[in-house]
């Protein structure tokens, strides 16, 4: 298969970056990656007119332009997806926000103002992606796995999320929340910590924490190191603290 022809299928959401597979382990499509390289590498620079007019790109990777019948909500300010990402039906795009190549996001998500869908990344239905959240994206290595988002998950405000961590359905994760490979997550209603770059469990509700930093001279200084922590599970008075305005969309 041709990397236009990936793109294509890309878009369309007939293939992905990523995916789920019987039993229900994410797994890296590496023949897409490998697409999307290729569309790196045939490109060249070139300026844009109409819409995108004064900006340089690969002339293979133009950014996505959007019509009624993708019933695609984009409102005007500066926002942009790129070629080879697929957005679903029923998505609220707020301005300025970017989606970047092979990124995937499920209908009924809202991305907000300032936020970042890096390359790869997936994003499941109904997610909220509060203002300036930042979710990182993947092509190098081929083999590594996305930042994934599953159904129903809700970012909040400047939260941070890469290296391939994987937030399950339904959790919450507040404002300010750094997720990566290095960063701990120590659960609170269970007591234990999860391994580095775990999973965040389903419903899982994570909030910015504190640890000390080991040794007698940085306890001295009282140095504490960021870390997440889960402070409960979902239940029915967060859930309507979380309920969406059905008349924003």
């Amino acid at each position: 298969m041709t990397w236009q022809q990936t793109l294509a299928d890309l878009e369309t959401g007939k293939v992905r970056a990523a995916a789920q597979n019987s039993s229900g382990i994410w797994q890296v499509n590496t023949a897409v990656k490998r697409a999307i390289l290729a569309a790196f590498a045939a490109g060249k620079n070139t300026e844009f007119t109409g819409a995108y007019h004064g900006f340089v790109d690969k002339h293979t990777l133009a950014a996505r332009e959007f019509t009624l019948a993708d019933q695609v909500r984009m409102v005007p300010g500066g926002s942009s997806v790129r070629a080879g990402a697929y957005v679903a039906p029923g998505v609220i795009i707020m301005p300025p926000a970017y989606i970047n190549i092979g990124a995937f996001v499920d209908s009924g998500t809202l991305i907000d103002s300032h936020a970042l869908i890096g390359s790869c990344a997936q994003i499941g239905k109904h997610v909220h992606v509060s203002a300036a959240v930042q979710i990182g994206g993947v092509l190098e290595p081929i083999g590594a796995r996305p930042v994934i988002i599953e159904d129903n998950a809700f970012l909040g405000a400047g939260v941070i999320i890469v290296e391939g961590v994987v937030v399950k359905k339904g959790a919450v994760i507040a404002p300010g929340v750094s997720l990566s490979a290095s960063v701990p997550v120590y659960d609170c209603v269970n007591q234990l910590v999860l391994g580095k770059g775990a999973d965040i469990p389903e419903n899982a509700v994570v909030v910015p924490g504190t640890r000390p930093v080991a040794g007698a001279w940085a306890e001295l200084q009282g140095l504490n190191m960021a870390c997440a922590l889960i402070v409960k599970y979902r239940d029915d008075s967060s859930n309507a603290a979380l309920e969406l305005e059905a008349v924003l969309r």
